[in-house]
């Protein structure tokens, strides 16, 4: 016999087939998926021509709600998307909850073993890099930048080698659009010399920071890149003039390099 006071489960809306806010969040969690696996601006035909097969109505209303939502942000070709702020947010907060489940942090620790300085894990956004774990120095000496922290693509080494493995599309509009701070006086404000510095970089796999982002400070980063050559994370040490030479900079070289190879193994 039923109970009349029993709670009893909400009455669709009329017009609301059962099942469908479910399918539009699944929906949604595929646009963004095809968009993240691509590691490129996508347009919303590009991203439905990845197997998704939407109604085009129905796929532009998904796109346009996204962008509204802060999961989409649209490129200033007005055409093109890349993850919005909400979904980048998500994107560190899962990175930074499952730092302790996962073997990252250990690759860091070990490439601390090796050179004694600073060490740090940071993956591309947009026209920047964010960091997203590192390993810190207890020299009293030493640059701090706390997890979540965005810096400049060509004014740090990191930043540089992400830029000499992007593609030359996504390449072309960043130098086009981007405003090239000079954070000191030894940062790369031309567009074209640091353009015809990328072959270069992407040929010997690495790049250097000479005092380029923070007066006193140099480094070197490398890619962790995945078997299409794109790159997942960046791997980067840096320290002060008065410990590391530019040859002990380079020297440390083959540790950062086995890190980078780590790194991407694990993903």
């Amino acid at each position: 016999m039923t109970d009349p006071h029993a709670t009893q489960p909400p009455m669709p809306s009329p017009g609301t087939r059962p099942g469908a806010s479910s399918s539009t969040g699944l929906r949604n969690l595929q646009i963004l998926e095809v968009l993240a696996r691509s590691a490129r601006p996508m347009t919303a035909t590009e991203i439905n021509a990845a197997g998704l097969d939407l109604p085009k109505p129905t796929l532009h209303r998904l796109v346009a709600h996204l962008e509204h939502e802060g999961y989409l942000s649209r490129q200033l070709d007005g055409r093109s998307y890349l993850p919005g702020h909400k979904l980048r947010r998500m994107m560190l907060g899962v990175m930074h909850a499952s730092q302790h489940d996962l073997p990252r942090h250990d690759v860091l620790v070990r490439l601390f073993a090796v050179v004694r300085e600073t060490c740090s894990i940071s993956i591309p956004d947009g026209d920047s890099l964010i960091y997203v774990d590192r390993v810190e120095t207890s020299w009293p000496l030493r640059l701090v930048i706390e997890p979540g922290a965005r810096v400049p693509l060509h004014a740090t080494a990191a930043g540089k080698v992400c830029l000499a493995f992007m593609p030359r599309r996504a390449v072309d509009s960043y130098l086009r659009n981007a405003a090239l701070h000079a954070h000191t006086d030894r940062t790369m404000i031309d567009p074209e010399r640091l353009r015809q510095e990328l072959p270069r970089l992407r040929a010997q796999g690495y790049a250097t920071d000479d005092q380029e982002f923070i007066p006193g400070m140099v480094g070197a980063s490398v890619p962790a890149l995945d078997p299409q050559d794109r790159v997942l994370a960046l791997l980067t040490f840096h320290g002060p003039v008065e410990r590391l030479s530019p040859e002990q900079v380079l020297a440390h070289l083959p540790a950062l390099r086995r890190a980078a190879a780590e790194l991407a193994a694990l993903a």
